[in-house]
């Protein structure tokens, strides 16, 4: 797959981002997919529907921010899902630092759009689960949960319940309780997608913050292609199924990045790239529907 900035007239990046394209390049691999398939089988073995995911190739570099997009239906989450072990591939492969990944593992943490906190837990207990589970004592579990807890800048709230918490608070926590094992990849589907305009600006500038101060890699799908750029270093497009890549976009945005980027050359540049590959002009589609008409003769709305 070639990955070269496709962007009309701004094909130019500045010397620190040129360089910074080139550190991530030197950087040992972390991710590999290879070929990926995916097929719903109906109960007689028959496929289900066409197949979601047609051969999905990429890698990823350690320390690395890609954002995943495309169509509605075209197999992010799906794909998201494969990295992480809860969905079964039909082809292909997945390595994790050069070893298959048959299954979830410690090593991926992964952050959902619906909240996934435990509601019987506290915040603090929340984010010890994963430390206990995996066998450190209370007493650490509890001192690493309020690290991580400070970390996202809820410390105060150690002792809440999550129905005492906002949208945005909750998905701080189900970060932090990703964090607090390790995960050398953290995998985030839409997870900032329920919340309100503001709360998901709030959201974004935090992940962007945590990211910088820890060793983790992250792949994240959304829908927004403003997200996408501020967020990502590179971003994949995939396109309807069966999902493929149509091309992977070398962000061409300077880091650290802010809101008032999104009016710049090129940021409207890469939106209208990404725009253009998601949602390609369709002839058929100009065409004006039926006019079917249910409102009195001269009741015009846009009169």
């Amino acid at each position: 797959m070639e990955e070269t900035l496709r962007l009309p007239d701004y094909r130019d990046l500045s010397p620190e981002l040129s360089e910074r394209f080139r550190t991530i390049a030197e950087r040992e691999t972390i991710l590999e997919i290879r070929d990926l398939r995916k097929d719903f089988v109906g109960p007689k073995g028959a496929a289900a529907m066409p197949p979601v995911l047609g051969g999905v190739s990429f890698e990823v570099k350690r320390r690395e921010f890609i954002c995943i997009i495309g169509a509605s239906g075209c197999g992010k989450s799906t794909l998201l899902r494969i990295l992480g072990g809860l969905e079964p591939r039909s082809g292909g492969e997945v390595l994790m630092n050069g070893k298959v990944v048959a299954g979830p593992g410690a090593d991926r943490g992964m952050v959902f759009q619906e909240y996934t906190l435990f509601p019987w837990l506290t915040v603090k207990q929340n984010v010890m689960f994963g430390p206990r589970m995996s066998g450190r004592g209370r007493d650490a579990s509890e001192a690493e949960a309020l690290q991580w807890l400070d970390m996202v800048g809820l410390t105060e709230r150690a002792n809440a319940w999550p129905h005492q918490l906002s949208g945005g608070m909750k998905q701080r926590v189900a970060i932090a309780r990703s964090l607090a094992n390790y995960p050398a990849i953290l995998l985030m589907d839409e997870p900032f997608g329920a919340l309100d305009a503001q709360t998901r600006s709030q959201m974004q500038r935090h992940l962007l913050q945590i990211w910088k101060n820890v060793d983790v890699t992250v792949l994240f799908v959304t829908h927004d292609l403003d997200e996408a750029i501020l967020l990502a270093d590179r971003i994949v497009v995939l396109g309807a199924r069966p999902g493929r890549i149509l091309e992977v976009i070398k962000v061409p945005v300077d880091r650290p990045r802010h809101a008032g980027q999104s009016l710049s050359p090129h940021f409207l540049a890469a939106k209208k790239r990404l725009e253009q590959l998601i949602h390609p002009d369709d002839p058929e589609g100009d065409k004006d529907l039926p006019l079917i008409r249910m409102t009195r003769v001269g009741d015009d709305a846009e009169a």
